[in-house]
Order: C-alpha cells, then sequence, then structure tokens
C-alpha cells in the first residue's frame, strides 16, 4: 500500500500551492446525486478534499470506476463528515455513532422513526428508511432504495406535505427524541434529495476540518486558506455549518457545472 500510495500521490510539501485547498462536498455540488461522477482525470492545481456525509462505499459509487478509487482523485477522502477519512490513500483514525449513543438508546431511536415513517402515506415508498452509518443515522421517509425518477419525485412533493406530516417539524422532533435518550446533544441537517442525517452536535462537516487542520503535525504544512463548495449552504443544509465556519472559504454552487465554472475562476485554471 505504501508503494502504491508513494507512486500516485505526489508528496503535498511537493505540490506548487502548498497552503491551500479546495474541499468539495459530493451530492449536487461534484455530482448530481448518486448519478455520474464529475473529476475522473486528475485533482485541482491545489490540494484537494471531498466531504459528505455517505459511507465510503457509496461515495465509490458516486466518484469512482471499477479501476479508479475516489480515494485517488482526492489528496483527502473524508466519508461520513470525517469520520472515515483517508489521506494519499491511507486511513486515519476514525470514530463512531453507536459508540456515542449506545444500542440500547440507538434502537429506542430508530424504532422512533420506523413507526412515525410506517403513519406516513407518500407518492412512493421503497426500502431502507433508516440506514446506520459510522458517524450518524439517515433518515429516508421514501426510502434509500428508491429510484432516481422517485427520489425526484419525492423531493418535488416535500413542499406539498400535509400539516399531518409536517416533514420539517419531523426533523425537530427527531432530533428532540435524540437528545432525550443521550445525555449529550444531537443535531440534524437535509442530507440529499431524499433523507436527512442524524448526528452527535459537532459531528457535522466541520468534523472533517480537524484532519485538514492536523495536517501541520504530519507533513508540517498549515492550510491558511480553505477553499469549501456546496450546494446546500442554506441554514438546515448539510453544508451550512462548513460554509459558514470561520476556517473555511464558503462558496455556494447550484450544481456540478457551477462548481467547475467558479473553480475555474478563482484559480484561473
Amino acid at each position: 500500500m505504501a508503494a502504491e500510495a508513494a507512486g500516485v500521490y505526489p508528496a503535498l510539501e511537493d505540490r506548487p500551492v502548498k497552503d491551500t485547498i479546495c474541499l468539495f462536498d459530493v451530492d449536487g455540488t461534484l455530482t448530481p446525486a448518486r448519478r455520474s461522477p464529475l473529476f475522473s482525470e486528475s485533482s485541482p492545481q491545489p490540494h484537494s478534499a471531498q466531504v459528505g456525509g455517505s459511507d465510503l462505499a457509496k461515495q465509490q459509487e458516486q466518484l469512482g470506476t471499477s479501476s479508479t478509487k475516489v480515494s485517488s482523485l482526492f489528496d483527502f477522502c473524508f466519508a461520513e463528515n470525517g469520520l472515515t477519512a483517508i489521506r494519499l490513500g491511507r486511513f486515519l483514525a476514525s470514530n463512531s455513532f453507536i459508540a456515542w449513543i449506545g444500542e440500547e438508546k440507538y434502537q429506542k431511536l430508530a424504532n422512533f422513526c420506523l413507526k412515525y415513517i410506517a403513519d406516513l402515506q407518500l407518492p412512493k415508498k421503497r426500502g431502507t428508511f433508516v440506514e446506520f452509518r459510522n458517524g450518524m443515522i439517515n433518515v429516508s421517509p421514501v426510502g434509500r432504495n428508491a429510484s432516481v425518477d422517485e427520489r425526484i419525485e419525492f423531493e418535488a412533493y416535500v413542499p406539498e406535505l400535509t400539516p399531518a406530516l409536517n416533514y420539517y417539524g419531523w426533523l425537530i422532533k427527531v432530533t428532540a427524541m435524540t437528545n432525550s435518550i443521550t445525555l449529550e446533544r444531537a443535531s440534524y441537517s437535509i442530507g440529499g434529495q431524499i433523507s436527512f442525517d442524524v448526528f452527535p452536535a459537532g459531528w457535522d462537516k466541520t468534523y472533517c476540518l480537524r484532519h485538514i487542520e492536523a495536517e501541520k503535525d504530519i507533513s508540517g504544512i498549515k492550510y491558511k486558506t480553505i477553499h469549501f463548495f456546496g450546494d446546500k449552504s442554506f441554514p438546515g443544509g448539510n453544508d451550512y455549518e462548513i460554509y459558514t465556519d470561520s476556517r473555511t472559504i464558503g462558496h455556494a454552487v447550484k450544481d456540478p457545472d457551477d462548481t467547475m465554472k467558479q473553480l475555474k475562476e478563482i484559480f484561473q485554471l
């Protein structure tokens, strides 16, 4: 693995731009949710990283190919907001949602969500309504097994939900439920087209910044500028916290084409 990494990744200190890194959201920023990848050849001139709420397998599906690992496209890959982190092809220390909440409390939370979903009448229901991840749970009323067309249908349906469903109010209820069964505070954010995430406070996408800041202790590189690109930078969106963080320069994007447009303007690529 060390030999493979050495052949793929030039040392960070040997790059032309040493103190600047570009950090990208995945869904809607690098690729439309769960469709074709945006980058397939090389990273931008500055150091590069991607961060998403999905696990590494889903990021591989979204951005990689059968012959290209997603971890080879960026200097840093942060799955599950950085709970799973890869630096130059090597895994860094990880953390765990289940260690934070405990099995008994996790089941209370999962049961609460499943019972709520069971009473909902939606245009479609598919499968995997509560997905357990390393750093969070992902809750989807329509189900993560929904097709692309079904995802689009649900996304369009959300603003028309009845008061009985009150989707956004439900997010608050789920978070209140989590807080009631744990000694520490929980947060939520809108994820992709069909779901939201529940996670410990502070375990949003800003979690990955600790890995970026730790680079100074590994290679001596201290990043003075962190450009973040994300399409859900609005309050409640899962890019909001890192977009507004004082350590980053936030760039709100509309879609992958807009990401490339802004990238070219900033770095004159």
